[in-house]
């Protein structure tokens, strides 16, 4: 019997296609780039386990999304969501972390370029029927850093003082957030016009939300430092393109990100302990960090110490006992 990923391609049309894997993500989805035999047509077959079918319909539901309002999500060129592959177009290797990092002269103008892309998305109507990323469901998703970052610290105060701050600062559901918006999931695409420049990748958890949430992903990314001052002119671009007050903004930035750099604390531990995937410790730091600068901001006054009660710094003993694996939470 043919193998089903075999079956799946040769429907599709490129049976017969040599195969490169790519480097995967955070999560169990894995990527392989296609090459016809002439060598010049390629795409990318995703692929996850069958028990991935909502977060494949949800993946696909919002690339057609994407695609309608202008905006560069790969096209589907074939689907089998229920046994977790979908054959995308190739948008290529022209990831903005890279060319940062290879010309760091590329940098304003390429993050400039990324957050018109996000300013457009927060004119774009949300998909009908979307997730709302509601302050007591951000609050909520903290949780990880208290199971897994600080295990028998306690979430509850935690919890209960971001709904009171999400609420008084962040409590709008009315933009797309992607929610993964970072510059390794950007692909610059130079031959394309406006917003579709901005090739976009992982968008299956979207949610309807704050439209600084984005911002706050690009800016106080986990995986990269942005130059000096790069984060504030890019914070006043997007409130010059949306209209939001930059005095608001700036405090819906730190706030949403002191919820987003707490919860990724959580992840990146669970991703080690948990996955093996002890890689993520190392970018820990910098996501601490980013959580420090947070809170600095007046509206955090009032969590800031709790936090650093429970959470302890992340020292090179702390961060070795984080990657440990097999340590499940009680």
């Amino acid at each position: 019997m043919a193998d089903p990923v075999d079956r799946f391609l040769a429907r599709a049309g490129w049976d017969g296609a040599r195969r490169a894997a790519l480097a995967g993500d955070a999560s169990s989805r894995r990527y392989v780039r296609l090459f016809r035999p002439d060598r010049i047509e390629t795409s990318v077959l995703m692929m996850t386990g069958p028990d991935a079918a909502a977060s494949n319909t949800a993946f696909l539901k919002i690339a057609g999304h994407l695609e309608s309002h202008g905006f560069s999500a790969p096209r589907i060129l074939a689907r089998d969501p229920a046994n977790g592959m979908i054959l995308l177009e190739d948008l290529g290797d022209a990831l903005v972390a890279r060319l940062c990092d290879d010309d760091p002269t590329r940098e304003p103008a390429l993050y400039a370029a990324a957050v018109d892309t996000l300013a457009a998305l927060a004119r774009t109507p949300c998909p009908e029927d979307l997730p709302r990323y509601t302050p007591s469901f951000m609050a909520a998703a903290v949780d990880p850093a208290f199971d897994w970052y600080a295990p028998g610290a306690d979430a509850g105060p935690v919890r209960d003082r971001f709904a009171e701050l999400l609420t008084r600062h962040a409590d709008r559901q009315d933009s797309l957030g992607l929610r993964d918006f970072h510059a390794e999931n950007l692909i610059w695409l130079p031959d394309r016009r406006g917003v579709a420049r901005m090739g976009l990748l992982d968008f299956q958890d979207a949610m309807a939300g704050h439209p600084a949430y984005d911002l706050a992903s690009l800016i106080q990314d986990a995986r990269r430092d942005l130059s000096p001052g790069l984060d504030q002119s890019l914070i006043r671009r997007f409130s010059d393109a949306t209209g939001l007050a930059h005095g608001a903004l700036v405090t819906a930035v730190h706030v949403l990100g002191a919820q987003r750099n707490l919860r990724i604390l959580g992840i990146f531990a669970a991703l080690s302990q948990r996955d093996g995937k002890s890689r993520y410790i190392d970018m820990i730091p910098r996501v601490w960090g980013h959580l420090m600068t947070c809170l600095a901001h007046p509206a955090l006054a009032d969590i800031e110490p709790v936090l650093k009660q429970a959470l302890p710094p992340p020292h090179p003993a702390y961060l070795s006992k984080l990657r440990s694996p097999c340590r499940m939470p009680s």
